[in-house]
């Protein structure tokens, strides 16, 4: 698959035409690679973060297989991210060769005000030895930290792109670098929502550039609350991601108890193609721990998404999990069967 390819044309850099040179995918309904948003950063549509403590050898694994989104905290589950970090340094820090290959997303969980902000780049520009951060995300913003969020937020022309203050105070302690002043400290901000009111309310902020979102089958808010109100072809839309696309109390690739025998138990890759299937979801956020979970995951992409027959079983599988129905409510024909031609990946 060539950049030429996506679903929103864009004029690809000479790094990210290395990268599709470099990793070749089939044609498909659900692209491979793709714009995040408004911003010019092409990503894959799957995302690799830390918290299923990858080691760094699984995550260039990952690299090397068209993985290019890569989500990194340097405070909450430290221990967990830490794994991957000197595969992070190996692609992202001073002197890599393929740093302009590569979107990394870091995060910092910590949301108390704008004057702690340094903090957490120190840490993350010592821990990844970089030069700028493609995505910097206030993280876990829900109703209880919403109001120091909205002041951190304000202070985004302060943080993102070249020439800024932040970026002067950053060149001061770790030296002054081409990519630095060319891209900034950091080049974009994201916010990831525990609440998705507030992630609605700062859908069209000009402060922010991508939006996290946690969505799955049996949590499904978000595609009311937020996908709903982005317009595939507005050009300023913001990036979305999401995370969760497995389960949070519950694992969704295990049946719910009341499931018929012989029905679809959708494997974890289709949970992923569930939430890249939905309005302006640009990357589904994994945590894998193996080499062997990203091939699963990248094979599964390639089956294209999701037809409205599975999304409209998938909604009933995941209100089982959550006990919202009955199995007796169910009409017999929406349910979807093992043998049953629809049954994803089959029909193609």
């Amino acid at each position: 698959m060539k950049l030429t390819d996506l679903t929103t044309t864009i004029t690809p850099s000479p790094a990210q035409e290395a990268l599709s040179a470099r990793v070749k995918f089939p044609k498909s309904d659900l692209p491979f690679y793709r714009k995040l948003g408004r911003t010019d950063l092409t990503v894959s549509c799957l995302g690799l973060g830390g918290g299923g403590h990858i080691s760094s050898e699984d995550t260039l694994y990952a690299f090397d297989q068209g993985i290019n989104y890569f989500f990194y905290s340097s405070d909450l589950h430290h221990y967990l991210y830490s794994s991957m970090a000197g595969a992070l340094r190996q692609l992202c820090g001073r002197g890599s060769s393929v740093r302009e290959q590569v979107v990394l997303a870091t995060v910092s969980y910590m949301t108390r005000s704008p004057d702690s902000i340094l903090t957490y780049l120190y840490d993350q520009f010592v821990d990844l030895g970089i030069d700028y951060i493609d995505i910097f995300f206030w993280g876990w913003i829900d109703a209880d930290n919403g109001d120091n969020f909205e002041k951190c937020l304000n202070i985004s022309n302060d943080l993102r792109g070249p020439n800024t203050v932040y970026q002067r105070t950053i060149e001061r302690v770790f030296e002054t670098s081409e990519r630095l002043k060319k891209m900034g400290a950091v080049r974009y901000i994201g916010a990831s929502f525990h609440d998705h009111d507030l992630a609605r309310k700062w859908l069209n902020s000009p402060l922010l550039d991508v939006a996290m979102v946690r969505h799955n089958v049996a949590h499904r808010t978000a595609q009311q609350k937020v996908f709903a109100d982005l317009a595939p072809e507005d050009p300023q839309r913001q990036g979305i991601v999401t995370f969760k696309s497995a389960g949070m109390q519950s694992v969704l690739w295990t049946p719910p108890e009341d499931l018929p025998e012989h029905c679809w138990i959708p494997s974890v890759p289709d949970l992923y193609r569930y939430s890249l299937s939905q309005n302006c979801v640009d990357v589904a956020l994994a945590g894998w721990t193996s080499r062997e979970q990203v091939d699963a995951a990248i094979k599964g992409i390639q089956k294209g998404k999701l037809t409205q027959a599975e999304l409209n079983y998938l909604n009933l599988y995941g209100d089982l999990h959550r006990n919202r129905i009955n199995i007796e409510e169910i009409p017999p024909e929406r349910l979807i069967y093992q043998a049953d031609p629809v049954v994803s990946g089959s029909k193609r």
